[in-house]
């Protein structure tokens, strides 16, 4: 398991091709990566997103390793980026290996999930009229909620 909250931008091929080298007995490789995605209106100059250093690494921990244990997972990882991202920018990405394919794709989600709604981060989207909080979603509640 690797979890990383970096301000850093990560390399997708890069990241895929070196979770998945190790795994020969693994029979599935699932990865999600999420995007920074310009408002409807289009006039997202930027997403600026904050976290509190060691207890947000902690929390992705516990969250995978109760992946690992509903599923059977040989490996996860987990990046998240924050500080100031611009639309296009990747913010985050999940990957997952697992014997079967439906396990893989399983706990994927559910870590998303788990991303989207309760991950400590606090997003803030700044526009050429000013900067608001990002509000919780009633759909994500929803689809943490299956789980």
């Amino acid at each position: 398991m690797r979890i990383s909250v970096q301000e850093a931008a990560f390399d997708l091929g890069a990241e895929a091709s070196s979770f998945a080298s190790g795994h020969k007995d693994m029979g599935a490789i699932v990865t999600f990566t999420g995007v920074v995605r310009d408002l409807a209106r289009g006039d997202l100059d930027r997403m600026v997103i904050e976290h509190y250093p060691g207890m947000t690494e902690k929390a992705l921990e516990k969250i995978a390793s109760e992946a690992q244990a509903r599923w059977n997972l040989g490996d996860v990882l987990v990046i998240h980026r924050h500080g100031a991202l611009e639309p296009g920018d990747m913010i985050m990405m999940v990957a997952t290996a697992a014997p079967h394919r439906k396990d893989a794709f399983e706990a994927a989600e559910y870590l998303m999930d788990y991303l989207k709604s309760r991950a400590p981060f606090w997003k803030k989207e700044i526009t050429r009229d000013g900067a608001d909080w990002v509000a919780a979603k009633d759909e994500d509640e929803d689809a943490l909620s299956r789980w």
